[in-house]
């Protein structure tokens, strides 16, 4: 600690370019958090399915829906105990930008089938008796400032849930869950009752997805298999898979992301890496007669190697510490993201985790530390009367 203020004064002899290299590395270390945090959520999200559901959905495209009678011939099937229809609607509230997940399903098998779900009494039995009801997540309802009994109005983008008008809603209730029981509950979306859809259109709407629970999860593939062999002769072939798999489906539409965002990651670490070795090794040379009279006081060559180490790893800690702060501001704005912010509004951890901030703090470290070595070598061999002869 009694060479501290050595290591400042020579951070401080350059501020400008002090700065630039740390606001540099707080750049890379904003981007790997942030880009960390979303392969986190994405893949808690993946994992957070019940074992013992299943979605059937038309084989081609999400955007072709099944036949409603498929729902009673899938009910009827040994191994599945209760089934609900859950159709994306697609809808938007007054603006495109107030985008938020809603979709039409049968009330009482939903609740049933979701028990992560949670209603009070009240709210759960006006919503059973509302056809125009609807219940909302805790955290759309602080967005939004609604309360039970709003009105609120929403009109599809989907082709044919468009009738010429907005669909109107009643807020029926306001849910809830046990993080502790079922942790990553989405609570940003909204349900309502497919029958009036299903009426609203015209009865001319067929099942978007089907939930279906089946009475033992290691029968999940055999099940599977059965339902989408029954309808293998049909103008509608089925694809049924488990819940885990079909979250998975619409993160693979971008590839693997998880190898894209770690590949982005790392090459921008290391472009960061290149740039701050070539700093420090432009400021251990701009310093070679300091060097060399520190060796001619008595300072080891050792010593000296370490005290560069010391301000690269300084350097490193600062742009670290200021890139997670960052990251931090950063993805508070991104659960406003369509699409994105869904995803991570069910990650428990939002904000930065623990474990995220500690590996950014561990590569901020690392980068320093490799970025000075070569810098600190160069010192470390370097000769007294050599160094005050470049003067």
């Amino acid at each position: 600690m009694k060479f501290a203020p050595l290591v400042l004064k020579h951070l401080r002899k350059n501020w400008i370019r002090t700065l630039s290299t740390v606001l540099a590395m707080s750049v890379c270390i904003f981007l790997v958090c942030v880009l960390q945090t979303v392969i986190a959520a994405v893949n808690f999200g993946l994992n957070a399915g019940s074992t013992k559901r299943l979605v059937t959905r038309d084989f081609v495209s999400l955007a072709n829906n099944l036949p409603i009678n498929y729902k009673q011939k899938i009910a009827a099937m040994s191994g599945v105990t209760d089934t609900t229809i859950v159709s994306w609607f697609g809808g938007i509230y007054r603006d495109p930008k107030n985008f938020f997940a809603n979709l039409a399903v049968e009330p009482e098998a939903f609740l049933r089938i979701y028990p992560e779900i949670m209603l009070p009494p009240d709210q759960k039995a006006a919503w059973l008796s509302d056809v125009r009801g609807a219940i909302i997540g805790r955290k759309l309802a602080e967005r939004f400032g609604w309360k039970v009994g709003d009105e609120i109005q929403l009109e599809s983008f989907i082709p044919p849930y468009r009738v010429g008008k907005p669909f109107d809603f009643v807020v029926d209730g306001i849910y809830d869950t046990d993080e502790a029981r079922y942790p990553g509950t989405d609570l940003s979306s909204m349900y309502f009752n497919f029958k009036y859809l299903y009426e609203a259109t015209g009865q001319r709407v067929g099942i978007g997805t089907l939930t279906v629970q089946i009475d033992d999860p290691s029968h999940a593939g055999a099940i599977s298999k059965e339902i989408d062999q029954a309808f293998e002769n049909s103008d509608n072939l089925t694809k049924t898979e488990t819940e885990q798999a079909f979250r998975a489906g619409f993160v693979a539409l971008a590839g693997n992301l998880a190898l894209l965002l770690n590949v982005i990651g790392m090459a921008v670490a290391f472009t960061i890496l290149l740039v701050t070795a070539n700093t420090m090794s432009i400021a251990v040379r701009e310093r070679q007669q300091e060097i060399a009279v520190l060796k001619t006081l008595g300072f080891s060559s050792g010593l000296v190697m370490m005290l560069i180490l010391s301000e690269a790893l300084l350097l490193g800690l600062m742009g670290g510490l200021l890139g997670i702060l960052i990251a931090r501001g950063i993805i508070s704005v991104l659960v406003n993201v369509p699409f994105l912010g869904d995803v991570l509004r069910a990650f428990p951890n939002l904000g930065l985790s623990p474990s995220i901030a500690t590996l950014g703090i561990g590569i901020a470290l690392a980068l320093g530390l490799l970025a000075g070595f070569i810098p600190a070598l160069t010192a470390y061999r370097a000769r007294i009367t050599e160094a005050l002869r470049q003067v």
